[in-house]
This record gives C-alpha cells, sequence and structure tokens, in this order.
C-alpha cells in the first residue's frame, strides 16, 4: 500500500527503514520529522533550535552511512534529536530529559548509534579521528567515520588541534562543519568572520559548482576518478594562491559551501564524498530553528525555550516558578553590572556564554567591559589572568562543568602566579534535565588542592552578591565563588553590599545535641531540617554555614569540634575529596575524636532528571534530607526524641 502523507516516520524505526526511500519521500520525511521535534519539545522542554537545524543533515547521513557500522558523533548533542528520533527512539522520546528517560545529549550507554557520548563542546573530531585509527590499525578500513561540528564548536583550541592532527593522519574521517553563525549567542571571532567570507566568495562558489561537476560524473568516469579529483585538488590549490583555505592548509580536502536543506543534494553529495578517502571537510550552511519562523527569528530564545505555544512561539512559564526570587545567575548579573559601575577596574569574560550566565546584562550597558571568547575556557582563563596582570580585575563566568576544560590553566596561569582573577562557577551542584554532562559536581574537590586559591559558596543571593563585593574589595589572589543554577531563596536580594572576611564561616542556628556544617544553598535546607526535628523529634541541631572551603574557618572549626562529638556535614558536591574531607582532615590533624557523617553527591555520574527528583536520590530534597538526617541521628549518634 502506498504511504500517505504523514505515514513515512511512522515507518522508521532505524536507520535501514530510510534507505528503502526515494529522494522524493525524504523530503517529506524531513517535514514530518520536524514537526514531531516541534511537537515534542512544547510539551516537553529541551534543546530546540540546533535540532531543527540538521533535520536534513540527519536525514542525508542515515540514508548515506550505515550506522551504527561507521561512526557518527554529534559534537556536544544539541542537534541529535533527529538522529534519536529515527534511530529506534521515536517511542522513547516523549521521555527525553526526564529521570530515568531518554538522555538529551549522544550517550554510549543508551544506543549502539550513540557512537560516542558527548555534552561539551569540540570533542567530536577527536573522538573520530581516534576511531578512524583504530578502525586502520585493525584493518577495518571501509568504516566511515563522522564529526558533525558546528562552527560555534569549531572555536575551541581542542577542535584545531585534532584538525591538525587529522590532517597527516590520513585517516578516513569525514567532518561535516555545521555552519549556522550561532552557538547559543551569535557567534564571535574571527573564524566567524572568515566563514562568513568563504561562504559569499565568488571564487569559492565558483570552485564548489567545478567539484560538484565532478563529483557527479563519479560512476561515468569508474577508476579514472581518483586522478581527476586530484587534478582538480591541484588546480584548486592553485586558484587559492591569492585566496588561501584554512582547511586546505591543515591537508583536508575542503567541499562546500552547500545548502544544509536540500536534503536531496547533500545526499547525493554524502554519497560520492564516501568514495574519497583521507581526511575530508564538508562545509555546510543551515539556519538554527529552521522550519519553526518563532524559532529562526529569535535563535538564543529557542536554543532550550522550556515549555512554549507552538502555533504562536510564545513561551510559557511554568505555574511553579511564578513568583519565585530570581535566579542566581541573574543575581550575578546584575550585581556585576553594579560593580563595574563603582570600580573602573572590573571587566567580565565568558566562553559563549553571555545569555546563560547573564553577563549580557553588562554587555549591554558597558560592551568595552565584557568579553565573549568564544567556545574556548582554556583562552578564557589565560585572557583573564593577563588582565589581572596588568591591574584589571576580571570576572571569569564558566559553568562548573566546563571549568573542568580549563584545570590547567587555573593552575598554572593563575593560582601559580597568585593573579586576582574571580572565577564565577555558574551551575555548581547538580543542573537537573542536561545530566551528569553538565552537573558542577567535583568543583570544591579538584579545586581545593591548589595553593593560593580562596573558594567560596554563598547560602543566598545576598551572600552571593557580598562575596562579589568583598572579592574586589583590594583582591589579595585568586578566588571562587560557586553557586547553583536556578531561583534562589529571597525576593528582596538587593540590599547594600557588606563586606565579608575572607575565610571567615557563621553560626547559623544555636543547638545542643549535633551540629550540621554545610556550604552553599544546601544550607537553606538543612534550616528547614533542624527546625523540623526539634519541632517533631525534639532534636536539637546547631546549623554552621561555612561559607569558605578555603581558607577553612579553623576558628570556627575548633569551636564546633569543643562543643560537639556529633557532627553532619552538607555539601552539593561529590562526597569523595569535597568539605565533608576538608572538616575530617581538620580533625585528624588536630586530634578530636568525633563522629562525623558526610552527606553530598554519591561517587557515581548522577543521571538526567528534574532537581527534586535528583537531590532525592541524592538524599537531600527537604523531605529525604530530614528523613537522613533522623537516620542518622538514630542510627549512628543514638540520638532520638528527648
Amino acid at each position: 500500500m502506498a504511504l500517505q502523507e504523514g505515514d513515512l516516520l511512522s515507518t522508521i524505526n532505524s536507520p535501514s527503514d530510510l534507505k528503502v526511500l526515494n529522494l522524493d519521500q525524504l523530503i517529506q520525511l524531513c517535514v514530518e520529522l520536524r514537526q514531531f521535534i516541534i511537537d515534542a519539545a512544547c510539551i516537553n522542554p529541551g534543546h530546540f533550535g540546533a535540532s531543527l537545524g540538521v533535520v536534513e543533515l540527519t536525514v542525508a547521513l542515515h540514508h548515506t552511512f550505515n550506522a551504527p557500522y561507521d561512526k557518527l558523533i554529534w559534537d556536544v548533542g544539541h542537534q541529535a534529536y533527529a538522529h534519536k528520533i529515527i534511530t529506534g527512539r521515536k517511542d522513547l522520546f516523549h521521555t527525553n530529559r526526564k529521570y530515568k528517560g531518554v538522555s538529551g545529549f549522544p550517550k554510549m550507554s543508551e544506543s549502539p548509534y550513540d557512537a560516542f557520548g558527548t555534552g561539551h563542546s569540540s570533542t567530536s573530531i577527536s573522538a573520530a579521528l581516534g576511531m578512524a585509527i583504530a578502525s586502520d590499525l585493525q584493518n577495518d578500513r571501509d568504516r566511515h567515520h563522522i564529526a558533525v561540528i558546528g562552527d560555534g564548536s569549531m572555536t575551541a583550541g581542542m577542535a584545531f588541534e585534532a584538525l591538525n592532527h587529522a590532517g597527516v593522519a590520513n585517516a578516513n574521517l569525514l567532518v561535516v562543519l555545521n555552519d549556522n553563525g550561532i552557538a547559543i549567542d551569535k557567534n564571535v571571532g574571527a573564524l566567524k568572520e572568515y566563514l562568513t567570507d568563504i561562504t559569499t566568495s565568488r571564487t569559492y562558489n565558483k570552485i564548489k559548482d567545478d567539484i560538484w561537476n565532478v563529483l557527479g560524473s563519479i560512476s561515468r568516469y569508474g577508476p579514472n576518478t581518483r586522478g581527476l579529483i586530484q587534478k582538480l585538488e591541484n588546480a584548486i590549490k592553485t586558484t587559492l594562491l591569492r585566496q588561501s583555505n584554512l582547511f586546505e592548509s591543515l591537508n583536508f580536502r575542503y567541499f562546500g559551501p552547500v545548502d544544509g536543506h536540500d536534503v536531496q543534494h547533500l545526499t547525493k553529495v554524502l554519497s560520492d564524498l564516501r568514495h574519497i578517502k583521507g581526511p575530508k571537510l564538508l562545509h555546510v550552511i543551515t539556519v538554527k530553528g529552521k522550519g519553526y519562523p518563532y524559532a529562526e527569528k529569535e535563535q538564543t530564545k529557542f536554543h532550550a525555550p522550556g515549555f512554549f505555544n507552538k502555533k504562536t512561539g510564545e513561551l510559557m512559564i511554568a505555574p511553579c516558578e511564578k513568583d519565585k526570587p530570581p535566579k542566581y545567575q541573574v543575581v550575578f548579573g546584575k550585581t556585576l553590572l553594579e560593580l563595574a559601575k563603582m570600580n573602573p577596574k572590573i571587566v567580565g569574560i565568558t566562553p559563549a556564554m553571555p545569555t546563560g550566565c547573564s553577563l549580557n546584562i553588562m554587555m549591554n550597558v558597558l560592551p568595552e567591559k565584557a568579553f565573549d571568547v568564544g567556545i574556548a575556557e582554556q583562552h578564557a582563563v589565560t585572557f583573564s589572568a593577563g588582565l589581572a596582570a596588568q591591574g584589571l580585575i576580571p570576572y571569569c563566568n564558566i559553568y562548573s562543568s566546563f571549568f573542568q576544560r580549563a584545570f590547567d590553566q587555573a593552575v598554572h596561569d593563575v593560582a601559580l602566579q597568585n593573579l586576582p582573577v574571580i572565577f564565577c562557577l555558574d551551575r555548581a551542584g547538580l543542573v537537573g534535565e542536561d545530566g551528569p554532562t553538565h552537573h558542577g559536581s567535583f568543583d570544591l574537590s579538584y579545586l581545593r588542592c591548589i595553593p593560593n586559591l580562596t573558594i567560596a559558596s554563598p547560602m543566598n543571593e545576598q551572600e552571593l552578591r557580598n562575596l562579589m563585593f568583598s572579592a574586589q574589595d583590594d583582591p589579595k589572589g585568586p578566588m571562587v565563588i560557586r553557586y547553583p543554577r536556578g531561583n534562589g531563596v529571597m525576593k528582596n536580594w538587593k540590599t547594600p553590599f557588606e563586606k565579608i572576611p575572607l575565610g571567615k564561616g557563621r553560626k547559623i542556628r544555636e543547638g545542643k545535641d549535633l551540629a550540621i556544617i554545610s556550604i552553599g544553598p544546601l544550607g537553606n535546607e538543612a534550616l528547614k531540617a533542624c527546625e523540623y526535628m526539634e519541632s517533631q523529634k525534639k532534636i536539637s541541631a546547631a546549623l554552621y554555614d561555612l561559607r569558605f572551603i578555603k581558607p577553612i574557618d579553623e576558628k570556627l572549626l575548633h569551636q564546633i569540634f569543643t562543643e560537639f562529638d556529633k557532627i553532619i556535614t552538607l555539601e552539593d558536591n561529590a562526597v569523595a575529596g569535597g568539605m565533608g574531607s576538608a572538616v575530617l582532615e581538620f580533625m585528624a590533624d588536630n586530634g578530636y575524636n568525633a563522629k562525623v557523617r558526610r552527606l553530598g553527591i554519591p561517587d557515581y555520574f548522577v543521571q538526567h532528571g528534574s532537581l527534586k527528583e535528583l537531590y532525592k536520590e541524592c538524599g537531600y530534597d527537604p523531605e529525604s534530607l530530614k528523613l537522613e538526617i533522623l537516620k542518622i541521628c538514630q542510627k549512628s549518634f543514638a540520638l532520638s526524641a528527648s
């Protein structure tokens, strides 16, 4: 029976089902696939615009290549929804980013079609090259290895490192450069300008037409094709003496630019490129949000829009989000602008996340003082070090999980030289639906071993403001201020600045049976647990906000260990090596003997889900935390209702 309009996607359960479709049917499949993503994302929020932009490219790749035998790697993975839908997860896609459902990013353990787990940018070329060389070493030379990378991700040093290696490795590698001019915010830098020039150049467009004419004749020329292509390549290189090609200079065969929304032409081009060995790059021009006018018009807003009305494009605020205090990142952005107006030495830096971290607030008012350096965390850190070396006070905002990528620069270029760079680590702790690639689970553990570094975490928005103010007031060295994703706890957060003495914690609540030591916003939940226990179970717990993990407040800890022999530590960081470990080290070094129980993120990679679900899994959502502390009191401390 002939398929009717709207029936094609229902027949696609694996890429093999794609291969029986003709080129006209591929167009219809793209229409259905794009509508499926729109219908799903408007009621189940996720990364939206990026996946709409690569629908045709996804269909063409899976129609041409033979995944999972051929290895297809999506850089970052924001754009992998169409890939997931046509690789057997269509019926599960309603669980996308939900607790124990489909991951929002490619994940090796989820499907054999996800050739490599991605979530951080600019890793795809390195991974694909490693796979290509592994195939070559194992005499599996028919396998193809494809890395799909955006022009935003191409700004990271790691992508250039991989291109540099691949150019001399002669491996069977295809890099598809998905060029849409935007990552989350608009792309910046010289590479963006170069790609714009190469896209509009008459010379390149003429060369492109010559290439397609020859490639389109492959079947006719047969065994002579390789020689013809080599002659054409030599002609290209001669032509380009006046206009050098970056990718050709790295020994890649460059093809393009081509229309990334012409699925028929893409399929033909990819089919021809399968016969060309060695490293090659296909430059594809796409539109982020393609096919949904509101997403095309407001690409940053529709990168990850949350709930939206698919008919009007109106973003919907979930009822539970209304009337909440502002998000920590908004407090950061407004406070930084306020401080920059007070102190002319202050500058702001972010690696491609101005909207996400709210540096755009300062950019709109003081554009000469705020720098988006592109997806380049390592450069962001050392660039900040250079600014600090010349007397400025840089606030470098990087998401906690992305800061891992710049560990060496934080050690060597900042801390070793004791430069006053202020690192503001957004998204510290668990982040929810983005899952393990984005959880900021490790920063306290991997940073507290670094000399010269001051490390703090505010309990609320006012504490964040005060820490940011204190950091720039006669700074002596580098400082880290880490805070979570999402809403704070104070509606009236904008109060006058107060200086916080560096390394000083505070007592929040009196108690007599045990002490709870917390750091960061989890102290608010600990306070509720203390009040609950005293009202319901008659267990009296003192609460201390440590504020700083380095330098740790030894005077306060001496006081705590002198008064209490039963202590619970609480942190939104890996329990291994975090604040609780620092407290245990202090106890051992100073000869105290107390029962200490640590609560934090368990020693495994916490998966994705709502924050409430993940906090419950880890034992410190409000209800679980009360029960967990009671359990420790009763089983470990032999405390019960008096």
